[in-house]
């Protein structure tokens, strides 16, 4: 008590008439912050007639969000094993003599465009096994990669992977021409797990796919291949800068 009546004695005198004052001069509903009524906070704000104006309240998680374009850009291309890359390594984690939950692998393919007269560049990334399917002779992976295709950029994505049925994975990203990109691809087995063929649905881009990519396809079947040119990479059967 001793310490509370020499905090009080303490405030200058100048300021306790200054509250004295005040009490005096607002209504006593407008010194408790505790009544929910209080007229000073639940008090409407509105403009004087003749003074209104509007406003827009931008969303500030992603203030860019609406302004990503959305026209999807496809794209096609074959991804093949030539079996000299050293590809598919499989490491056996999950300790089993089957495959089995854990099981990881790594990869690395040739990439080539729709008409199979260029090499784009490579595929790279991992799958992880999710589950064996003997039923199906098949497994389901759960797969994350990349297309690094030369000048053009790359292109990253992510998603379930089955061997034996089509699939459709999402597009994660982008670099190059590829920059901001979004949306899904579909990803066809035509023969495990040698030749593969996929239509990207491309969104975000900021400007239309060069020619050179939008080349007719090759319909899709096991017996597809790459033109000879293409495969020994000779001048003018590769993007610039490809990736290998």
């Amino acid at each position: 008590m001793a310490a509370t009546s020499a905090s009080l004695q303490s405030i200058p005198t100048s300021f306790k008439l200054s509250a004295i004052k005040a009490s005096k001069l607002l209504p006593p509903n407008l010194l408790s912050f505790n009544n929910s009524n209080n007229p000073l906070f639940t008090q409407k704000l509105t403009a004087a007639p003749g003074t209104q104006r509007t406003f827009t309240v931008r969303n500030q998680t992603n203030p860019t969000e609406s302004s990503r374009p959305t026209k999807v850009h496809e794209l096609c291309v074959y991804e093949m094993n030539e079996g000299d890359r050293g590809s598919p390594a499989y490491l056996r984690l999950g300790q089993k003599p089957v495959n089995s939950l854990g099981d990881l692998v790594p990869f690395s393919n040739k990439v080539y465009s729709a008409d199979l007269k260029t090499r784009l560049g490579i595929t790279a990334g991992i799958c992880i096994l999710i589950r064996n399917i003997p039923e199906k002779k098949g497994d389901r992976y759960e797969a994350s990669y990349s297309f690094h295709l030369g000048e053009y950029g790359q292109i990253s994505v992510q998603g379930a992977y089955l061997t034996t049925e089509e699939t459709y994975l999402c597009i994660t990203g982008g670099t190059g021409i590829f920059a901001g990109a979004y949306g899904q691809v579909k990803l066809q087995q035509l023969v495990f797990p040698f030749k593969l063929f996929y239509t990207f649905y491309l969104q975000g881009l900021a400007a239309d796919l060069p020619p050179e990519l939008l080349v007719t396809p090759v319909p899709p079947s096991p017996d597809v291949q790459a033109s000879p040119a293409a495969k020994a990479a000779e001048p003018g059967a590769t993007c610039r800068n490809f990736t290998d």
